[in-house]
């Protein structure tokens, strides 16, 4: 954590497990200077539960969208967050990461041109840091070492998913390439997005 002290995040997310796998333990680190808010559809009792259990971990709230209407949520939250916004690659492989991406981008420009927010925007990593386009463009990488433990711990309350079997390998996997990046042993990637012709001033997360 670099910089001034950053203000808030708003990470909108397309499953219940999201934000824990790709960007948790970046999550869990900004949540002890500023207020994060996990944003993910519903889905069922179960991985719902999860949700919240998993944001808890990383010292989150939970916003859970209704199925039927995710650009309305996102256009809701959209202001709310001063700070960063998180959200999957617009050129992600899974077609649901895909569509929330164009959500979000969908809901920015209305609340930024009225209250500015959000400041910093930005993608965050995919399945083997590979999109339709090829490798993720890291033009941040943060040091999860801290709170990579916090992140797992956060992962596995997504108990009803295979996480022993692939989304923890792939996440360790993750964690010590970037990290192997800036001579860290765990972190995290992500890409800088304009808003509106306008890219971060600043690269702490």
């Amino acid at each position: 954590m670099t910089g001034a002290v950053p203000g808030p995040v708003l990470a909108a997310f397309a499953h219940p497990d999201d934000a824990e796998l790709w960007a948790g333990a970046t999550l869990a680190l900004h949540a002890r200077y500023a207020a994060v808010t996990i944003v993910v559809p519903q889905r069922d009792n179960v991985r719902d539960t999860e949700a919240r259990k998993g944001a808890a971990a990383l010292g989150a709230d939970l916003h859970q969208a209704p199925p039927t209407r995710p650009r309305h949520r996102a256009a809701t939250v959209a202001g709310e967050a001063a700070g960063d916004r998180h959200h999957p690659p617009a050129n992600d492989v899974h077609p649901e990461h895909r569509a929330v991406a164009a959500t979000v981008l969908a809901a920015v420009p209305e609340p930024r041109i009225a209250t500015g927010r959000p400041s910093r925007f930005y993608t965050c990593d995919t399945y083997n840091s590979l999109t339709l386009d090829g490798p993720v463009r890291a033009d941040v990488i943060v040091d999860a070492t801290a709170t990579f433990d916090t992140k797992m711990a956060a992962l596995r309350e997504h108990a009803s998913q295979p996480i022993e079997q692939h989304s923890g390998p792939m996440a360790e996997t993750l964690g010590r390439l970037w990290g192997a990046r800036i001579g860290a042993q765990y972190a995290e990637a992500f890409t800088a997005g304009p808003i509106l012709g306008c890219l971060p001033g600043a690269t702490h997360l």
